[in-house]
């Protein structure tokens, strides 16, 4: 039978006023047989995230697993660190503000399959954002999907689905967790948006704003698109294998 037990990876910077409760909910709502363990990154805080999530492993044991940056790196380094640490073969992503629903990693896990899709993200199509966040997000996905041809409707959304080792395998760079479709596609795998959910944030505010994602997005966005063109995947197999 084929393991879809999940190494949940919760990338946090000065989230102390929800991820203790996301945590809790994850453990709540995914079932054990698919939940292998939660990993929180804390991406050098300047609240009491770690402490938040420290109090909580004694009651979910080696489950519960918390990394700690000692300098802020960004959300990208933050999920590499959890991917890394990873014990589960596949590995689910999901944004500490609590506004992603751990309950909709269940469906994008049952979809993930070895021969494809090899990344299942989520498509928020409600979106619980201010109307300024909203149509940054339209038209920064629309530029996207004109220049990289990721069919990706929703990059920015912290739901997906994937195998440890392949996310590894990929290029790393700032900025790397939003053009994660385009950087599997590009080494010959296959790619599956479902709709989830988004929830109003309740607690702290966004780490991000439109101008800044504009300014950090344009060189990305031109970097990707130049390793996407000379990507070229090759099948290869072991005589004998």
């Amino acid at each position: 039978m084929l393991d879809r037990r999940l190494s949940v990876v919760i990338p946090a910077y000065n989230e102390e006023g929800a991820i203790a409760a996301l945590v809790q909910e994850t453990f709540a709502v995914l079932p054990a047989e698919l939940l292998g363990e939660v990993i929180v990154v804390d991406d050098a805080s300047a609240d009491g995230t770690a402490g938040a999530v420290r109090a909580l492993i004694p009651l979910y044991g080696g489950r519960l697993r918390l990394i700690r940056h000692a300098a802020r790196a960004g959300q990208s380094a933050a999920v590499r660190s959890g991917v890394a640490a990873a014990r589960m073969r596949l590995v689910g992503t999901m944004d500490g503000d609590g506004q992603n629903p751990p309950a909709d990693l269940a469906r994008l896990a049952a979809a993930w399959a070895p021969e494809g899709p090899q990344l299942v993200g989520g498509h928020r199509t409600t979106r619980r954002d201010s109307w300024s966040k909203r149509i940054g997000s339209r038209i920064g996905n629309g530029v996207r999907r004109a220049l990289l041809r990721d069919d990706c409707p929703d990059s920015g959304c912290g739901l997906k689905v994937f195998e440890r080792d392949r996310h590894l395998a990929l290029p790393f760079f700032h900025g790397q967790h939003r053009y994660l479709p385009a950087l599997f596609r590009a080494q010959g795998c296959t790619a599956l948006f479902l709709p989830v959910g988004d929830r109003p944030r309740q607690h702290g505010r966004s780490n991000y704003t439109n101008w800044r994602r504009a300014l950090q997005g344009v060189p990305d966005l031109l970097g990707v698109a130049w390793l996407v063109r000379r990507a070229r995947p090759v099948a290869a197999q072991e005589e004998g294998a």
